[in-house]
């Protein structure tokens, strides 16, 4: 098994809300608390177990709200004080849990911290932020301290005028970074940012670049990576410094041991494996589990991520393998996911967004996400198979600061040219961030049910054919897929949450893989491709095996694969049984003595779909390899004939 002990934020089903695109309950174009509360029970039917949500503080909204100006409050647009409350509590009531985002890596320059910071250099919260003296060229001008680049462009550094030093931010200008050094500075964090919604009842926390508050006090150059300009990216800089684990085992320590919640933290830039294990073992009291980006930064430029690259259907499975194998025989944790808010649409990303595609797609990355062990994250819109940012959006639609300074930088370092714009476009639409921004579509209404007035970003194209009112009396649509596929994660945690992984090698295009936990075994075969694959069974599975389908993609009417293969991004999801002297073995219940319309009965029952296997196994009765080994030559090649 790979979890040291079992509890609810392990099994439970995490959903993201980003406020600003999710639901406008006042007409003024931008999502809010009352919004959301209207949803609670849309979300609690749809099967999720705690709600995720983004930064919702006070800000400016340099970058929509990851720069906070008071912890202690609600960004006007979304609601206020009581509106927080009271989302809290109505997750309460309906048996959810909630958990906020957690920024404090940085502040908005617009907080008072900064504010006294900034002030004077004898300030005493002068070393609340991290301040440095100018460097000089040789003719005299001013030059920052080192020569990092920011995350979103231009130097990591902003010089202040009036005390005569520059500040260090890692993000945008407006979020000057906070120097954890200060044990002063740490104590404000725990009681303002922490402690302060504790104390109102939240869950938890997703924490925001945890691995990013310890940088040492050196901050000595980047080496030389792009040659094209002086200021160079290196987050291995910035990122797992000296002093990281003791923050963190701190911030445990102080702030958060008396309450019954739990941690997950962005750990960008962290390639290690055993380092991950680290920040995620149970015994060292760190953070409860992590977000890692092996799979989702798959194809991503090395110097601006924009410049992507194709990537293969292995790929992506050897990065979901490693994922999946870190946390095997340890006490540590994993998470389970595909999209957030700074991750384009899955489907569009991983699958196929054609339109004879996209539902299908949608219903397999639904079938991966849920057989995969870890806690499962979800993100708004994506149970409804929302896809990215149409291709021909030009960059007016875009608001992410972001997706503005790439543009800019292309624009200037190429002189305007047409060519490379487009070319930047093109790396844009495929995984910027505004592709996971644009509103929830509720309906086909104007603006898809978003907002009365106008909003604040474009709403997709698409919404009249993906939209949540459709897909709830459709009970083939990606959003009552999603319903079951949740339910059954739940009735199979055994082997869907806690069970071990184990990728099975063959055909590239097919990412097959087995979850074992004790006796029970699961096997998993997901068709990656537009072209019909066949399947064959893990060797080791025995002749006797029994095998009930649990679960797959394709809706009545629609054409799959015969038994033994998969069409055209087709899954399936098989439970492997030991043989019963007598009957079927269904969810570990005998049905000795049932005929075959007991058995499909009993079945309906326990998981009324259309994917439901008759008669307890595969399509026609057989088991995969069965008709694997009829169709299929020993190289794996179908036979001539084969159908």
């Amino acid at each position: 098994m790979s979890s040291a002990g079992r509890n609810w934020w392990k099994s439970g089903v995490v959903y993201q809300v980003w406020p600003a695109s999710y639901k406008d309950s006042n007409g003024d174009g931008v999502g809010d608390f009352p919004g959301i509360i209207s949803t609670l029970d849309y979300l609690k039917d749809l099967g999720v177990d705690i709600l995720w949500i983004s930064p919702a503080y006070e800000s400016p909204q340099y970058d929509m709200g990851y720069d906070i100006s008071n912890y202690e409050d609600i960004y006007h647009k979304y609601g206020t004080l009581a509106d927080a409350e009271k989302l809290i509590q109505g997750c309460h009531d309906r048996g959810m849990r909630i958990i906020f985002d957690l920024v404090i890596n940085h502040t908005s320059n617009e907080h008072a911290w900064f504010k006294e910071s900034r002030a004077s250099k004898t300030n005493p919260k002068r070393d609340w932020y991290i301040w440095r003296p100018a460097k000089y060229d040789e003719d005299g001008n001013l030059k920052p301290p080192n020569n990092w680049r920011a995350h979103f462009g231009g130097s990591a550094w902003e010089w202040d005028e009036d005390t005569q030093e520059y500040f260090l931010h890692l993000f945008t200008p407006q979020q000057p970074d906070l120097n954890w050094e200060n044990p002063v500075c740490r104590d404000a964090i725990w009681e303002s940012a922490v402690k302060f919604w504790l104390k109102r009842g939240i869950d938890g926390f997703r924490i925001d670049t945890v691995n990013m508050y310890s940088k040492g006090t050196e901050l000595p150059d980047a080496p030389t990576r792009d040659p094209t300009t002086e200021l160079q990216f290196d987050p291995h800089l910035f990122c797992n410094g000296p002093r990281m684990h003791e923050f963190l085992r701190e911030m445990n320590a102080k702030a958060l041991k008396d309450y019954d919640v739990f941690t997950v933290g962005e750990l960008p830039h962290t390639p290690d494996p055993a380092h991950v294990l680290r920040y995620i073992s149970a015994s060292d009291k760190q953070l409860d589990m992590v977000f890692q980006f092996d799979v989702v930064d798959i194809g991503q430029g090395d110097v601006h991520r924009f410049e992507t690259k194709p990537y293969s259907v292995g790929t992506f499975k050897n990065a979901l393998n490693r994922l999946q194998c870190l946390i095997t025989g340890t006490d540590a944790w994993s998470t389970a996911f595909l999209e957030n808010h700074d991750q384009s649409r899955s489907i569009s990303r991983f699958a196929s967004d054609k339109p004879e595609n996209r539902v299908r797609s949608g219903k397999l990355l639904a079938m991966l996400l849920i057989t995969l062990t870890g806690t499962l994250y979800l993100y708004q819109g994506q149970e409804i198979g929302m896809v990215n940012v149409p291709g021909s959006w030009g960059p007016e639609e875009f608001k992410d600061v972001e997706i503005i300074n790439y543009l800019e930088i292309v624009r200037n370092r190429t002189n305007n040219d047409p060519k490379a714009l487009a070319e930047a476009l093109k790396g844009v639409r495929l995984i910027g961030r505004d592709n996971a921004r644009t509103p929830v579509h509720w309906d086909d209404s104007p603006h898809a049910g978003f907002t009365t007035g106008e909003p604040w970003i474009r709403v997709h194209d698409l919404y009249k054919e993906i939209n949540v009112k459709k897909q709830q009396s459709d009970p083939n649509s990606v959003l009552q897929f999603w319903k079951r596929a949740l339910k059954l994660r739940k009735d199979k945690m055994d082997t869907f949450v806690y069970g071990d992984f184990e990728m099975m090698d063959g055909d590239e295009k097919l990412f097959t893989y087995t979850k074992t936990n004790g006796d029970e075994r699961t096997l998993v075969c997901l068709n990656f491709s537009d072209d019909r694959r066949p399947v064959e069974a893990p060797k080791d599975c025995g002749e006797e095996a029994e095998w009930k389908l649990l679960i797959n993609n394709v809706a009545p009417g629609e054409k799959g694969g015969e038994d033994g293969w998969l069409s055209a991004w087709e899954g399936r999801v098989w439970k492997v049984s030991k043989p019963k002297a007598n009957g079927y073995a269904v969810d570990g219940n005998a049905t000795d003595g049932m005929d075959a319309a007991a058995v499909n009965e009993y079945m309906d029952h326990k998981l009324p779909n259309e994917e439901v296997a008759r008669g307890g196994h595969g399509m026609d009765g057989n088991h995969p390899g069965e008709a694997a080994k009829r169709e299929v030559s020993a190289d794996g090649v179908p036979v001539k004939g084969a159908h």
